[in-house]
């Protein structure tokens, strides 16, 4: 497959992560193994895989209490082994680890493969070891893969690993799994039965050192590699493992990943409605889709989408034809490509023609997308591809066969489908779901024998997802392509200097820099300390007014009594003044009342929300969506991961409800969007560049023809 190579792509420099130099470990001249023993289910069948696997380089067992194994002298020490080998793997109990990696950096060893577990996974013991291997490791030099894990494997290179049942053969995905047994015994195994295979498999282990994103900057950058799959558990430093996702799609290799876990939720409890509405995993899904990656559901759907990106090259739209011998597998198939954003164009013109000239086909009237070609079509698929594979208005494929596969009809079928395929200049994809075992276990099925050439699915979901799988990547790598890196907006970042309390709510006095330093838009806002500043305050912002109380204590002021709506008179605003500090008192100290914030009311508008609200993985997320009582009513908010540009945010805003409450308004002219967007990415650059912001809550902001204010602020810092 040639990957996606989009014109637009920049090239970050200096603010792009290293790509670590990992040949030595996937493919290594010589190999020490430390703790070497045919006795070890570790080392032992480790030794065994690499050496009946193909490893032609050399093999030093270390092993202090042998003196050979596997026809091989055993050395007592790393440090006698007669060279620097590429590769030391260590399997030796826990309290021996941190010494061998040691002495192997100091002879200049590049890498290290820590099979040994008992480490951070296991006790406080263990976390203090692991910490002081992370430490070995970068004091000597030599990169650390693990500990506690299962290994590594290159089909192209080295089988490093215990368990692995069968010679991997050389394919084209690159996987790094946070989980060795399902990297090795479900992610290589279920492939394999499927033909499908890889070109290396990472089981990270507990990462003292090298992490996943460390092996996807590798594999990315591998002619090797057409795609990178990822079983992600959790990522130390999200924001490196964004700015290497992004570099990956940019520069033409897709990045699907299977991600586990709910636990983004900042432990702190929030304040606001931003808060309560950024959920466990709307972090992760926002950075995946700001960098392009492809989050899919489970391992089944993870391998389906990658045999696609690997069997051909991009297409160049979503413009599917889908032919079924089946009517009704036809019908849903239409519903499931409409629901996957792929386009049915019409079959018209010549190509209906030459299709209805087809006398095998007993076809009246006319034909549409999906083709009915029923059960007869499978007897003429070459002459159904004369039909379809020239014309322009398709660039993808996919025969929906709904027969059974084992039969002498299936064999034709097979061979046709193959001759389809190496006719056409476009992907072709095989959906064969009248599938069954043949009655002598021994016998490949025609459809199996197909899957070694052609991708052949079982499913029909699983079939369409991989084929939108293929489209969606060049829409997000084009998108994604025309946009700053996230690299080059964090160089951008100013810093407005400004000087916030730590560890409380804000007075309005104290949040109002903030929000001027980095054109936040506010309705007019003055604070009074008694009730004829509050009057005097109301006749200069103009009639009516809203009275509020500004008090760090009670940042829920409408819960305790203390706002007064509509108020048209000076009298009123006196009158309000002192029924909105009575109820201020009445719930918190005086001491922390710093007054009454009088401002106009703004009622002519769509009310939207924005705002900040912490995340224990991405330091602080950014929400958009309804406001007002319609967070409740219509909810339906996006999230973003700051820093992001004008386009990121603008899908933001037309990913939810509210694009529509502001252009397809029953009742007066559409309103603009361009000022929500504005207003979100400064938001954004405020969230990204104060790190002592750990909460903002802009609700509602009240948008008008004049664009959008926010009318109530909500602003906390941490300690």
């Amino acid at each position: 497959m040639a990957g996606h190579d989009p014109d637009a792509a920049a090239t970050d420099t200096d603010t792009t992560p290293a790509v670590p130099g990992l040949d030595p470990l996937f493919d290594p001249e010589s190999v020490a193994v430390v703790g070497a023993s045919p006795d070890s289910f570790y080392s032992g069948n480790l030794v065994d895989n690499l050496l009946d696997y193909g490893f032609d380089g050399t093999l030093y067992p270390v092993n202090p209490g042998r003196d050979e194994v596997w026809g091989r002298r055993c050395y007592d020490d790393i440090a006698d082994v007669p060279e620097t080998v590429d590769l030391v793997v260590v399997s030796v109990p826990r309290k021996y680890v941190v010494d061998v990696v040691t002495t192997a950096g100091e002879r200049g060893v590049p890498t290290a493969l820590v099979l040994t577990a008992g480490f951070s996974e296991a006790d406080d013991e263990g976390a203090e070891l692991e910490a002081r291997l992370a430490d070995a490791a970068a004091d000597a030099g030599i990169r650390v893969v693990g500990p506690n894990c299962i290994g590594v494997m290159a089909a192209r290179g080295a089988t490093l690993t215990s368990t692995c049942s069968r010679k991997p053969e050389p394919g084209r995905i690159g996987l790094v799994s946070q989980s060795g047994a399902l990297a090795f015994t479900t992610f290589f195994e279920r492939a394999a039965d499927r033909d499908l295979h890889f070109s290396h498999i990472v089981s990270t282990g507990n990462e003292a050192d090298l992490g996943l994103t460390d092996y996807v900057a590798y594999l990315a950058e591998q002619d090797t590699v057409d795609v990178v799959c990822t079983y992600v558990e959790g990522v130390d430093d999200p924001e490196r493992f964004m700015r290497v996702a992004e570099r990956a799609v940019r520069n033409g290799t897709p990045v699907l990943t299977v991600k586990i876990g709910q636990s983004d939720l900042a432990e702190e409890a929030t304040l606001s409605h931003t808060g309560s509405l950024t959920g466990s995993d709307e972090g992760w899904d926002a950075a995946f889709d700001q960098t392009g990656v492809q989050r899919v559901p489970d391992i089944p759907d993870l391998l389906s989408r990658a045999t696609a990106h690997t069997a051909y090259d991009d297409p160049d739209s979503d413009r599917v034809c889908i032919a079924s011998t089946s009517g009704g597998l036809a019908s849903l198939l239409a519903d499931m490509a409409a629901e996957r954003d792929l386009s049915l164009p019409d079959i018209d013109g010549a190509t209906e023609d030459e299709l209805l000239g087809i006398e095998e086909l007993l076809t009246y009237g006319e034909f549409h997308n999906p083709a009915d070609i029923r059960g007869y079509g499978a007897e003429v698929l070459p002459e159904i591809a004369d039909a379809v594979l020239d014309d322009d208005a398709f660039d993808a494929y996919v025969f929906a066969i709904g027969l059974p596969g084992v039969d002498e009809r299936a064999e034709t079928i097979a061979a046709d489908l193959e001759t389809v395929a190496d006719r056409a200049d476009d992907p072709v994809y095989v959906l064969w779901t009248g599938r069954k075992q043949p009655d002598d276990p021994t016998e490949t099925p025609p459809y199996a024998r197909l899957r070694q050439s052609v991708p052949v699915y079982e499913d029909p979901g699983r079939c369409l997802d991989a084929v939108a799988s293929t489209t969606q990547y060049v829409a997000d790598s084009d998108r994604v392509a025309s946009r700053p890196s996230r690299a080059d907006l964090a160089a951008g970042l100013g810093d407005a200097a400004v000087d916030l309390p730590r560890g409380r709510v804000l007075t309005w006095a104290e949040a109002e820099p903030l929000l001027d330093a980095y054109d936040v838009p506010v309705v007019d806002t003055r604070v009074a300390t008694d009730a004829d500043e509050a009057a005097a305050a109301a006749e200069e912002v103009g009639f009516p007014v809203v009275c509020k109380v500004d008090s760090p204590a009670l940042p829920h002021r409408t819960d305790v009594g203390a706002v007064e709506l509509g108020l048209d008179s000076p009298a009123a605003v006196r009158a309000a003044y002192d029924d909105v500090m009575d109820a201020a008192v009445a719930h918190a100290d005086a001491d922390d009342v710093a007054g009454v914030l009088v401002q106009p009311m703004v009622d002519d508008g769509v009310e939207a929300m924005l705002g900040v609200a912490p995340g224990e993985v991405f330091g602080s997320l950014v929400t958009v969506g309804p406001g007002g009582v319609l967070v409740e009513a219509l909810g339906g908010s996006e999230t973003l991961v700051p820093p992001f540009d004008r386009s990121d945010a603008r899908r933001a805003v037309e990913a939810t409800a509210l694009d529509e409450l502001l252009t397809d308004r029953r009742e007066g002219d559409p309103l603009p969007v361009d000022g929500v967007v504005d207003m979100l990415v400064n938001v954004g650059t405020l969230a990204a560049s104060v790190d002592a912001v750990a909460e903002l809550d802009l609700n509602p902001v009240v948008v008008t023809a004049d664009g959008p204010v926010a009318v109530d602020v909500l602003v906390r810092t941490d300690e």
